[in-house]
Parts: C-alpha cells; sequence; structure tokens
C-alpha cells in the first residue's frame, strides 16, 4: 500500500508520521495514537460516535483520509477534555448518559457549537447533536445539561 509523510496538529502537538493513503483519522486516531475517545460506531458517518474538530469544524473522522488532514489542526475529546472539562462534566453530573459511547461525539459537537453561538436556543441546541445518535436516551438530559452549561456560564 502506497504511504505519504504527514504532518499535522493534534490536540496542540505537531504530529509527523508516515500513514498509508487509505487509512481514515479514525482508524489512524485509535490504532497509531491509542486513542479511545472517538468511538467507531457505524464507519458511514452517520452516528457521530467518532466526530472530531478539523481547523475548528465538526467531521466525522470515519470519513477522512489521512492525505485530507495535511497541514491542518484536529481536536478529539482528549483535547478539550483537557482545555474545557466542564462541559463533559455537566452532562455527567446531570446524568445525560447511560453507556456513554455517544458523548466524546456529542461532547465535541457541543464544544464546536458552544465555540459560535454563545446563547443558544433549545431548537439551536438539538439541532448542533442532531448528527450524534444516542441509542439509550431520549436526548433531553443531554439538551438540559447543556442549557444549564449555558445558563451557568455564559
Amino acid at each position: 500500500m502506497k504511504k505519504i509523510l504527514i504532518n499535522f496538529k493534534l490536540n496542540g502537538e505537531n504530529i509527523v508520521d508516515e500513514v498509508e493513503v487509505n487509512k481514515t483519522l479514525l482508524e489512524y486516531l485509535r490504532e497509531n495514537l491509542r486513542l479511545t475517545g472517538p468511538k467507531e460506531g457505524c464507519s458511514k458517518g452517520e452516528c457521530g460516535a467518532c466526530t472530531v474538530l478539523i481547523n475548528g469544524e465538526t467531521f466525522n473522522s470515519c470519513l477522512v483520509l489521512m492525505p485530507e488532514i495535511q497541514n491542518k489542526e484536529v481536536v478529539t475529546i482528549e483535547g478539550i477534555s483537557r482545555e474545557n472539562p466542564l462541559i463533559l462534566e455537566y452532562l455527567i453530573k446531570e446524568g445525560s448518559f447511560q453507556c456513554g459511547f455517544c458523548a466524546p461525539g456529542i461532547v465535541v459537537s457541543l464544544y464546536s457549537f458552544f465555540k459560535k453561538f454563545k446563547k443558544p436556543t433549545i431548537l439551536e441546541l438539538k439541532e448542533a447533536i442532531s448528527g450524534n445518535l444516542c441509542r439509550c436516551t431520549g436526548y433531553k438530559k443531554i439538551v438540559d445539561a447543556a442549557k444549564k452549561y449555558i445558563d451557568e456560564r455564559f
């Protein structure tokens, strides 16, 4: 398999590595770097469990090939947890998750959303996590915790 030299920033650290051109970002994060935050749910970009930020925008890392991140900045739940652990803490404190499989993707989506909109409505919060499937809850506790985070922080 053909390989390329990749150079990108991950959670604030420069990464230079030789990777196969057909390897997805999700595979690289989990297999090469042993990051367990982004989850492989559907491998089709439909569930949002693998959501990461690339240059500040949310992407399903299962759909991104490694050559696409050349010279870009990638942030995972691990990076967000170091920079702003409060979003996840609010979600946990409010009992928003049961199994937690969807939690990293939802936190990444909310983090990105809160960077753009400081005082969103409930409808806007629901839209912000619409690309993240949760099979355990009804999203109500997730949205309630996000609203509480906003009300107390901004």
